[in-house]
């Protein structure tokens, strides 16, 4: 009961700190699936504003993960939420930058350059 209720303070601080709207009463209507979204499970939830994006999941290790992102900096911040104490730890903080700048990374054959090369070639 504490933890959800950590979870529902820190829901409301970044709330009032974003200025973020709570998905259900601004986003798109309907299921995960109907946005060409994965289902989740009723444990993840997402709130977004063009200032930021949140999305919290409830891990089974007894912490709840908050990430926040900020679009127009381009940067996110991963926070974990111990759901007996309501403690907020900041676990990580990065600027997307210099990542969304790389054309592919860690992917499998054929990587997106050959994929255009041959698209290329069909010409």
């Amino acid at each position: 009961m504490r933890g959800m209720v950590g979870g529902l303070l820190v829901g409301l601080a970044l709330l009032v700190a974003g200025g973020v709207g709570w998905a259900d009463a601004q986003g798109p209507r309907g299921t995960p699936q109907d946005r060409g979204l994965p289902d989740r499970g009723s444990h993840d939830r997402v709130a977004s504003s063009p200032d930021l994006l949140a999305l919290s999941h409830d891990g089974g290790d007894g912490r709840q993960q908050i990430t926040v992102v900020d679009p127009r900096q381009r940067v996110m911040a991963v926070y974990h939420i111990d759901r007996a104490s309501g403690a907020v730890q900041l676990k990580s903080v990065r600027n997307l930058h210099w990542d969304l700048q790389i054309e592919d990374f860690n992917s499998a054959a054929p990587a997106p350059r050959d994929i255009r090369a041959l698209k290329e070639q069909q010409r």
